[in-house]
């Protein structure tokens, strides 16, 4: 093999659409960065980064909302308690924050992706109708698969405050024709099938309502979940550098004064070596 054709594998090993950079240039998307500086919002940015243009004002408008409301629900949740307790370990803010964020899984971190693939069956079944049977089942199959349905109902909130502001706001954009409405629409057979099965009615939660947003905004399931994330680097970062300024060392997910349950066998003694 020839150092020509060494150098072509070499520069093939990663390929990206994303950026370009040479000796005192930055190119992003194809925009040179100085041109971005101080023209381009970071939501703009995050928009551009991931889709290859930039945002309208209104797709702006809708992400900014998304990622906005899902910032940090308090020491209760997960990610953030894990990223308070590993600040008091000696670590730094890169681990703490790296910590928090590896919590976010399937269970915690992932309901908005799954949801949006919910509201993509749903589409899919209803051709247009979303009071068919057809949608109706595919609720109803997706809540036999999932047990319950992510992205409605809330372990804390009787009614989750960030939902119906966020819903308001896809609603004024479908009017002013900025969005397409199927996302919405789905959620909306969603609402009505989970009242129907449970008799009575199944709030949508935070999870659900930025799924309708990032379903309208053309966003994969994938895109969902990371884009949560993003959003709630944003907390983590917050409560891990607020709890080092508060100082502390080694605090648990309780204080020392308030017991676990033990549960394993009771106190026994070894038998004296022969």
């Amino acid at each position: 093999m020839n150092d020509e054709t060494l150098l072509a594998n070499a520069k093939a090993w990663w390929r990206t659409e994303i950026i370009n950079i040479q000796p005192g240039q930055i190119v992003v998307r194809g925009y040179p960065i100085e041109q971005l500086i101080g023209q381009v919002d970071f939501v703009s940015m995050i928009w551009l980064m991931l889709r290859g243009e930039l945002p309208t004002p209104a797709q702006a408008g809708l992400l900014q909302a998304a990622l906005v409301a899902s910032v940090d629900h308090g020491p209760q949740a997960p990610s953030i308690s894990i990223a308070r307790m590993a600040s008091t370990c000696g670590v730094g803010v890169n681990n703490a924050m790296a910590s928090a964020i590896n919590s976010l899984g399937d269970v915690h971190g992932g309901a908005g992706q799954q949801c949006l693939e919910v509201y993509q069956h749903v589409i899919e079944a209803a051709q247009g109708d979303f009071g068919s049977a057809a949608a109706c089942e595919a609720v109803a199959r997706a809540l036999r698969e999932h047990n319950h349905l992510p992205g409605f109902g809330h372990r804390f909130h009787p009614v989750d405050p960030r939902a119906e502001p966020l819903l308001q706001m896809v609603e004024a954009s479908v009017v002013a024709g900025e969005a397409g409405g199927q996302y919405l629409a789905a959620a909306r057979t969603v609402l009505q099938v989970l009242r129907d099965l449970k008799g009575k009615p199944i709030p949508m939660n935070i999870d659900g309502a930025t799924a309708v947003i990032f379903g309208e905004l053309g966003f994969t399931p994938l895109l969902a979940r990371g884009l949560f994330i993003l959003s709630r680097s944003v907390g983590i970062l917050a409560h891990a550098t607020e709890q080092m300024a508060q100082g502390g060392r080694i605090k648990g997910p309780m204080p020392t004064s308030i017991p676990y349950t033990y549960a394993g066998v009771a106190r026994r003694e070894m038998s004296p070596a022969a």
